[in-house]
C-alpha cells in the first residue's frame, strides 16, 4: 500500500479527524446528509455506490447509511469504513470473502445518546414542554391556576434508575444519573457489572431506561407483563429502539397511571402517526431519533476512522476492525 489512497466519503465528518483523513488520502466528500438539511437525503444502493466509487477512482469508502455489498466488493478496495457501532449496512461476510477490512466506530454517539436520556428524563418529569407552551401562549395563569401549582413534581435525586443494557450508552448514562443523585442498577446478561435480573430491576426501579441493541432476544422484551411488574408511577425512557417495547402496552400503562411519564426517541419505521395516542399525552415527551445528532458525534467518528485508516495503511492493526482475519492476507 504505497500509492496515495483516494477515499469516497459519504458519511458526515468534521474536526481534527477529518483533517487527518485528508492528510492520509485524497478525499471526495459528499455526505448523504447535509449540514443544514437543505437537500434531500441520499442513500446509495450497492449498485449506485459501486458506480460512484468507480467514477471517482476511489479505493477507500467511508459510509454511514449506504448499502455496501455485492458489486462494491469487486472493485479492489483497500478498506471500507462504516460510521456505526454495528455496521449493519455492510455485508461483512462478503467483505471478508473479498479480503477487504471493515472498520467501524463503536460508541461514537454514546455520550450524545446518554445526554438525550437525561434530557428526556428531566423534560418528562418536570413538564418542561407544557410549561414552555404556556409561556409562549401567554397562559401563565391558565384556568385560574398559577404555574407553581400546575408544575410541581418530585425531584429525581434519590430515585433508583434501572438501566436495561449496559453497553457504551448504558455506561455513559449511568455515571450521568449517578451524578444527579440517582441510585443506578442495571440488567445486561452480557456484562458482569450488571448484577440485576430483569424482573428484579423492574421491581426496584423508579426510572426504567432502555439501552439494549435490537436482537431476537430483546425485541418486545418490555411488554404488558413487564409494565405491570414495574413500580407504580415509574418513569419509562427509551433512547434505543422502539422494537424493544410494546407501544400498545406502554399506552395502556400510561393511561392507567402505572407509568407516570415517558420519554421516547425512536418509533418503528422512524415515524409516529399524528393521531397516535402518545401524541395527545401531556406526560410523554417525543423526539424523532435525534439522540446521536451532535457535531461531537461526527467529529468523534471522523477521528476513529482516520486513526484506524492510518494504522491500516502503515501495516498496523486498527483499533476497530470487524473482520481482523483479513489483515495481512
Amino acid at each position: 500500500m504505497t500509492s496515495r489512497p483516494r477515499a469516497l466519503v459519504t458519511a458526515p465528518l468534521r474536526g481534527p479527524g477529518f483533517a487527518k483523513l485528508r492528510q492520509l488520502a485524497d478525499v471526495i466528500y459528499d455526505p448523504w446528509i447535509t449540514e443544514f438539511d437543505r437537500t434531500p437525503l441520499r442513500i446509495y444502493t450497492a449498485d449506485q455506490l459501486a458506480e460512484r466509487i468507480t467514477a471517482e477512482g476511489a479505493d477507500i469508502v467511508v459510509v454511514e447509511s449506504d448499502s455496501v455489498k455485492g458489486p462494491v466488493f469487486e472493485l479492489g478496495l483497500r478498506a471500507i469504513a462504516s460510521t456505526r457501532g454495528d455496521p449493519n449496512n455492510v455485508d461483512i461476510p462478503g467483505a471478508t470473502a473479498a479480503g477487504i477490512p471493515v472498520l467501524n466506530t463503536p460508541a461514537r454517539n454514546a455520550d450524545a445518546v446518554a445526554e438525550m436520556t437525561v434530557a428526556l428524563l428531566l423534560a418528562a418529569t418536570r413538564g418542561l414542554l407544557r410549561a414552555d407552551a404556556d409561556v409562549r401562549a401567554g397562559n401563565m395563569f391558565r384556568d385560574g391556576t398559577i404555574p407553581y401549582q400546575r408544575f410541581r413534581s418530585w425531584e429525581i435525586a434519590g430515585l433508583t434508575a434501572g438501566l436495561v443494557g449496559l453497553g457504551a450508552v448504558g455506561r455513559a448514562t449511568a455515571w450521568r444519573l449517578s451524578g444527579l443523585g440517582l441510585r443506578v442498577i442495571a440488567h445486561d446478561p452480557y456484562n458482569d457489572e450488571a448484577s440485576y435480573g430483569l424482573a428484579e430491576l423492574l421491581d426496584e426501579a423508579d426510572v426504567v431506561s432502555l439501552h439494549a441493541p435490537v436482537t431476537d432476544e430483546t425485541i418486545g422484551m418490555i411488554g404488558a407483563e413487564q409494565f405491570a411488574a414495574m413500580r407504580d408511577g415509574v418513569v419509562f425512557l427509551n433512547t434505543a429502539r422502539a422494537q424493544l417495547h410494546d407501544t400498545d402496552a406502554l399506552v395502556e400503562a400510561l393511561c392507567s397511571g402505572k407509568v407516570a411519564a415517558a420519554g421516547l426517541d425512536h418509533f418503528a419505521g422512524e415515524w409516529l402517526p399524528t393521531d397516535h395516542p402518545l401524541t395527545g399525552m401531556a406526560n410523554v415527551v417525543l423526539t424523532p431519533h435525534i439522540g446521536g445528532a451532535t457535531w461531537n458525534t461526527e467529529a468523534r467518528q471522523a477521528q476513529m476512522v482516520a486513526d484506524d485508516l492510518a494504522a491500516l495503511l502503515s501495516g498496523e492493526t486498527p483499533a476497530h476492525v470487524v473482520n481482523p482475519e483479513v489483515l495481512g492476507s
